[in-house]
């Protein structure tokens, strides 16, 4: 957070957020002020991407009260800045995050979204702020009828996450956007997340052509049942090192040891009296690593890559199954977003003039994607059949 105040950053996401923290508000006040005219200016832009409800209000509402005065006591903000607080929510904008790749609850957009603008709309009637909140959608959303449909349900915006991670423009490795162009629909999984493992969260990931999730869910079984490393038993240990591992774990723990001194101590002094956290520790290089396995390409670790993905991956590439989509060495992610906010566009004009009587043959009403660089571009009736 010091470094973007520090430079200037005007325009930050939290995503991920269980609750509100000290930063977060600091953030957000720190770019308060008027204008010339009076007017309340936010200079700091903050978009919260959530899946409860709960965790959605704390971000439309005004910063608690006790945080903005113990930021003003650590003169972390001005006293302008904090008689403003009351003034403004705390996001101006909300992404409600359904079933997506990463970090997710999975919950259907039909039953979140719909929840978040009445939370919203509540919020704004006893607020009454000159702009309101706007609330997007993100998380399945792999083709243009999705797009439409949660504009129809009332989204301002839309975010994609999967789809992206298949295009050019990403840092995915060759092998792993490959992956993701074969994808399906029910082909991703569950899996134990690094960054809380020791909680038990999960995040959703690729399942096809990789045995991450699997290996990943071993090793929390085996952190759930055993003390420490110590504690496991010799031929579970055994197929460790040699399947998962594929080196000794006390080789893995000197690995945790030089990271951790450079990066966080905290977790080594944690870790000393500790046999369970060096545990936790040592499983969670495995986790890191196939995610860096995945964007680097290792080729020897192909089976352990760590792919974020959900179901919108998989109806993405069945909507561009038979179009120049299909390949992936022909996704960007600009070309992407274009032709899935046009054919959003196209699915909305259909559902209007379906509303009006009039009959659209099934030929007629589908939208397919051609290559913006042709002629065809500029004539929609070419580019949809």
């Amino acid at each position: 957070m010091e470094l973007f105040l520090r430079h200037g950053v005007r325009c930050v996401e939290a995503s991920a957020y269980m609750g509100l923290t000290p930063h977060v508000v600091r953030y957000r006040l720190a770019g308060l002020r008027r204008d010339a005219a009076g007017r309340i200016v936010a200079d700091n832009r903050l978009i919260a991407k959530i899946s409860r409800p709960e965790t959605a209000e704390r971000f439309m509402r005004p910063a608690p009260a006790a945080t903005v005065s113990a930021l003003l006591e650590q003169g972390l903000i001005t006293a302008e800045q904090a008689s403003l607080a009351h003034h403004v929510p705390l996001a101006d904008d909300i992404t409600v995050e359904a079933d997506s790749g990463g970090h997710t609850d999975r919950r259907p957009l039909p039953a979140l979204l719909p929840a978040i603008l009445r939370l919203r709309d509540h919020v704004q009637r006893e607020h009454r702020y000159p702009v309101p909140v706007r609330v997007g959608a993100a998380g399945g959303l792999g083709t243009p009828v999705a797009v439409a449909a949660a504009f129809a349900m009332g989204a301002a915006y839309v975010v994609t996450g999967s789809v992206n991670q298949s295009c050019l423009e990403s840092g995915a490795s060759p092998v792993a956007k490959a992956m993701l162009a074969e994808a399906g629909i029910a082909d991703c999984e569950m899996a134990p997340a690094a960054d809380m493992f020791e909680m038990g969260v999960d995040l959703q990931v690729l399942k096809k052509g990789t045995l991450f999730p699997m290996r990943a869910r071993r090793l929390y079984q085996l952190y759930q049942a055993h003390d420490g490393l110590e504690a496991l038993p010799a031929e579970e240990r055994a197929r460790l090192e040699q399947q998962i591992f594929r080196r000794p774990l006390e080789e893995v723990w000197q690995d945790c040891v030089a990271y951790f001194q450079r990066r966080d101590p905290e977790q080594l002094t944690r870790a000393e009296g500790s046999p369970k956290r060096r545990m936790a520790l040592v499983f969670r290089w495995y986790l890191g690593m196939a995610s860096r396995w995945a964007v680097t390409g290792q080729e020897d670790r192909a089976q352990d890559y760590q792919i974020w993905c959900g179901p919108a991956m998989g109806s993405f590439n069945d909507w561009a199954t038979g179009s120049y989509l299909k390949n992936p060495s022909n996704r960007r992610v600009a070309d992407v977003a274009h032709h899935l906010m046009r054919g959003a566009a196209f699915h909305t004009r259909l559902a209007q003039l379906r509303l009006a009587g009039v009959h659209i043959p099934a030929g007629a009403a589908d939208y397919r994607p051609v290559p913006l660089e042709t002629p065809s571009d500029a004539a929609p009736t070419a580019g949809a059949r």
